[in-house]
């Protein structure tokens, strides 16, 4: 006799309940009831309101700023579910913080990368729902099945819509090479690199183009911007090279106050962007947010049947499906 699947069961944390509410639509199941207070000391508090004894249970929460806030939340919430007899814990975590924590580069310094994973397992995660992972090695950090989502399918065809003309795919340095290919295949554009220096965590500067840009426009496209240092940079460079219309594709918009003027003095014509985290506004600035509820939630429902997620990996699945707009 076969076994009962278990219930499906979906929560959120407080990072990003939009985006929570949006992927329990695309479901079909309520976003479950949960309480998360903090005691007048700061400490985090979570209660889970319904029975979740026996039911596999996903916890949405991206670790984006303030990240420590919403890493323990996470961590508090996960282990509340285990101790409520859950059958399954899923951590759903559209974007992943501490990633580029992810090797011993200077003497003395942690691998928060790989500590964070431990954390996530030690606190009673079964397994791990991400997207766009600064670097793909943090996978194996874990010892518990991590799936890794693209966003690349939900831009790619706002992008189609976009840039009709003759078009250059530009990484903003070398590590974002691949991602950049992958971007150049879907488009059937050429590819090109700029080659960056990191003067401090906050200042990069672009020090020379490999490729052709003039009279093209011009795609960058990175998994991740925070202080906008980096595209900002590479945008200046690709203009004096010609560059016609320059535009930004990037997985996660971290937009810290140091991003927001530069963007806005910057030679970039559109970011376009996801709702993995909440995105700050920009004003005389044109930011296009995309909604990845639809790949999320999919990646769910796969889970949850013991489905192949893989498939979701294909470019090719957008021109069958929906790509939703979250704001512009």
């Amino acid at each position: 006799m076969f076994a009962l699947q278990p219930e499906l069961k979906v929560f959120t944390g407080s990072a990003n309940r939009d985006l929570a509410e949006r992927i329990c639509k695309y479901i079909g199941v309520p976003l479950g009831q949960a309480t998360i207070s903090s005691f007048p000391d700061g400490e985090t508090y979570v209660r889970i309101e319904e029975n979740i004894r026996g039911h596999d249970v996903f916890i949405i929460q991206p670790t984006c700023p303030p990240t420590n806030q919403h890493l323990m939340e996470l961590l508090i919430m996960v282990d509340a579910a285990r101790r409520a007899s859950a059958d399954r814990i899923t951590a759903v975590i559209p974007f992943f913080g501490y990633a580029r924590q992810d090797r011993k580069d200077q003497p003395r310094v942690p691998i928060t990368a790989k500590l964070v994973a431990n954390l996530l397992d030690a606190a009673g995660v079964s397994r791990v729902l991400t997207m766009d992972l600064h670097a793909q090695q943090v996978q194996g950090f874990f010892d518990i099945p991590v799936d890794h989502l693209y966003s690349l399918p939900v831009l790619i065809k706002y992008l189609r819509q976009q840039l009709t003309g003759k078009t250059v795919v530009v990484s903003p340095d070398l590590g974002g090479l691949k991602m950049a290919s992958a971007y150049a295949d879907g488009l059937g554009a050429n590819l090109a690199i700029v080659a960056k220096e990191r003067r401090s965590a906050t200042e990069t500067e672009a020090l020379y183009l490999i490729g052709e840009v003039e009279d093209r426009d011009v795609l960058l496209v990175d998994d991740l911007t925070e202080t906008a240092g980096t595209l900002t940079s590479a945008a200046e460079l690709l203009k004096k090279r010609g560059a016609l219309k320059i535009y930004a594709g990037v997985s996660h918009a971290v937009l810290v106050d140091l991003a927001i003027p530069r963007l806005q003095k910057s030679k970039i014509e559109e970011l376009i962007t996801t709702n993995s985290t909440p995105v700050r506004t920009v004003d005389g600035f044109k930011t296009t947010v995309l909604c990845v509820s639809e790949l999320l939630g999919e990646g769910i429902k796969r889970i949850h049947k013991d489905e192949s997620v893989s498939s979701l990996f294909n470019i090719e699945n957008e021109k069958n499906g929906k790509t939703s707009q979250a704001k512009s």
